[in-house]
Parts: C-alpha cells; structure tokens; sequence
C-alpha cells in the first residue's frame, strides 16, 4: 500500500509517519495494516513535481496540510482551501479514486477566516466524494496535544508545558476556560485504523473517540505539581488518563541539558541510603548501598511494610518474629546474580547484612513515605 501523507513535517504529520515507518520496519505490530506499506511524505517545500508522482501512485491520502497561523488571513484560504483542491485535482487528473482523510477543526462550525477556511476544504472533499465515488474521511480534530507540537504558535498546552519545563511563566487569562483536547497518540491510531476502514464516525465527520474535558487552570496546576514533583520526588497519578498523558508531553520539552536531577544521599560510614520516589498512595523507592561486612536495619514495624531486592553484591536478610519467645532467626540469603524480592513483613525485627568485599546495592520499595511524626520504626537487634 502506497501511503501519501501532506503536511509531513507538520505536527500531527510528523507523528503519523514516525508511526507509519515502525509498522513498515516491523517494530510496531499492534496494528491491523502490513507492513508491506511505502510512505509519501509531502510538505511545503517539496517540489511539486513529487505530488503529481505520489497522487499517481497512492493508495491511500492523508491531507494533513494547513495553515494555523497565517501574516496574512487571506493565506488561511490559500493554504487550507486552494492545496486541497490542488490535491483533488491532481488525483482526478490520474483518474485516482483512492480514499482520501482531511484534517479539519472544530473551528470549522465558527465564523471566522480560519473556520470559513476549514469548512470551504471540508465541503470541497464531499463535493470530491460525490463526483467520483471516493471514499473520503473529514476529521474535525479538537485541540491536539503531546511531543513534537510547537510551542508559542497555536498551542496553549504546548505553550504552558514548554514555559514550565523551561522556567517560564505562563499566563492564564481565565482559568475557568473549558477545552477538549485529544492527545496525540490516540490522533495517530484513529488515523491509521482508517486505514482499514474502522475509523470512528459521527454523522458526515469522523472523530478521535477518546477526548479529554479540562479547564485551562487545571492543566496549569497539573504542569506546575510536575514541575515540583523533582523536589517532592512525587510522580504523577499514571492511573489517570489524562495526567499520564499530558505528563509525557511535558517531559518532552525539557530543556536538553536539564533531563537529570539530584537527589539527597545520605552518608555515613556504612554506606548510603537515598530516596527517590514519594508517593502519597504508593508509598516510597528507595536504593541502599551497604559497605562490605555492614549490617543494617535492626529494627520492627507495626504497620509498615517493605520489599527489598538487591540487585548487586551478596548479603543475607535476617528475621525475628517479635510475638514468639524462642528467639528463632530466619535467613534469606540474596545475591545481584539471582535477584527476587523478599517481603518485609510487620511484626518481625530485621537486618541485612553485606556479605561480600564489595559494596551491596538493594533496592528498597515501603507502603508509605518516612513521617518523622509517626516513623513506625522501633530499634530491636535480630540478634
């Protein structure tokens, strides 16, 4: 199948082929399309002459062309009416009745010299459909967010993520403002199930089916809680759609020489403890490293809970059960070479020791973060 893509470089372009070549390489398989499949990729400053060749050849025509942000607001029916009739035009003139997808907006219902614009290309395709029997696909994309999309141009999320990343302020007018957005990715898969005829239909138009419903300062106050998340080593909620979704955004437009930060290690001579996520529902992760021949911990939990696993050196971890009098000691020997997680369970006082001539790294998960209020932590040798 012959894939032509317009409006290859643009933002929803970009992505769509970056996805079209992992099926044709085979790297994406979650796909009903083969990746028997060749991409077109056609943009502003591709000579016209490669247009007519891929209109001959097509298969299938993703018009992603357009213009957002036009010097002139005559440029809007130019760029959004007169390429799509070149478009059409040339598939009719290689008597190629492929399907064609237009990529409209849901400005297209406002009257306004990007909506008129819009709509003008809109009617063109069902005009087109009629006249030759194509099937043809208009899309009336909301809002779309996630990487790749360029800040300070027609996006308020790619806007606000790039200022926060960057240490931007951002400006909010009226928080209570209310958008729909849908997120890049979900864009892509709706576009290529069209591919197979399972695109998602309401009335003439076809739509995204998964869009999200948000105030502008509640998108705010998410970028901000991630942007201090590496102070408060917190993680977003990744249960919930939405936030996962807008986080992964975000991250993309962190500045290159800012994707690491530092984290507090605590030192002593017996090694290091540092934490490295704090979550309110999910507890905290944590890595130690002990010394060669250094024992830690030696202390019980009423309700605290942990999980070790040590991923390099070797060690043994002891327990003693506090509600039994015989003082019996269990022993859980661990190694990086055959790494499992030992449970920590409540009412049993314990230790782990670094058996080896070599520091010991072991990562540590609790159901809850250290409240120094509340530590749950009572000292009591194994042994």
């Amino acid at each position: 199948m012959n894939i032509l893509v317009t409006g290859a470089k643009g933002f929803v372009g970009r992505n769509l082929v970056s996805q079209l070549h992992n099926i044709q390489s085979g790297k994406a398989k979650n796909y009903a399309v083969s990746a028997d499949i060749k991409v077109f990729e056609y943009d502003v400053d591709s000579d016209s002459s490669e247009l007519d060749m891929y209109c001959k050849n097509a298969d299938f025509v993703f018009n992603l062309a357009g213009v957002n942000r036009p010097k002139d607001q005559s440029e809007f029916m130019k760029g959004n009416f007169g390429f799509a009739s070149t478009l059409l035009d040339t598939l009719k003139k290689h008597h190629n009745v492929c399907p064609v997808m237009i990529s409209s907006s849901s400005q297209a219902a406002l009257d306004n010299p990007y909506g008129e614009s819009k709509r003008a290309g809109e009617n063109l395709l069902f005009e087109y459909a009629e006249e030759t029997g194509a099937k043809v696909w208009v899309y009336r994309f909301p809002n779309v967010f996630g990487k790749w999309c360029r800040p300070n141009y027609n996006s308020a999320v790619a806007t606000f993520c790039y200022n926060t990343a960057n240490g931007l302020p951002i400006q909010v007018n009226d928080p209570a403002v209310v958008m729909n957005l849908v997120y890049i990715d979900d864009v892509v898969d709706e576009l290529i199930a069209a591919l197979t005829g399972a695109e998602h239909q309401d009335g003439d138009f076809c739509v995204v089916p998964v869009v999200y419903t948000i105030t502008l300062g509640e998108i705010a106050d998410l970028l901000d809680s991630f942007k201090e998340s590496r102070n408060s080593l917190g993680v977003p909620n990744e249960g919930a759609a939405f936030v996962k979704k807008l986080y992964s955004a975000y991250l993309s437009y962190l500045p290159e020489d800012q994707f690491g930060y530092p984290l507090k290690m605590n030192v002593d001579q017996r090694g290091s403890f540092t934490e490295i996520i704090r979550t309110p529902d999910r507890g905290q992760f944590s890595v130690n490293i002990s010394k060669p021949h250094i024992t830690k911990g030696d202390h019980w939990h009423h309700t605290k809970n942990e999980k070790f696993v040590v991923v390099s050196g070797k060690g043994v971890i002891r327990f003693r059960n506090m509600n039994e009098t015989e003082n019996e000691v269990i022993e859980y020997f661990v190694s990086g070479d055959k790494m499992e997680v030992i449970d920590i369970p409540t009412g049993y006082t314990h230790n782990i020791e670094n058996l080896g001539d070599t520091d010991m790294v072991t990562f540590m998960w609790c159901n809850e973060c250290f409240n120094p209020q509340h530590p749950d932590t009572f000292f009591e040798k194994v042994k």
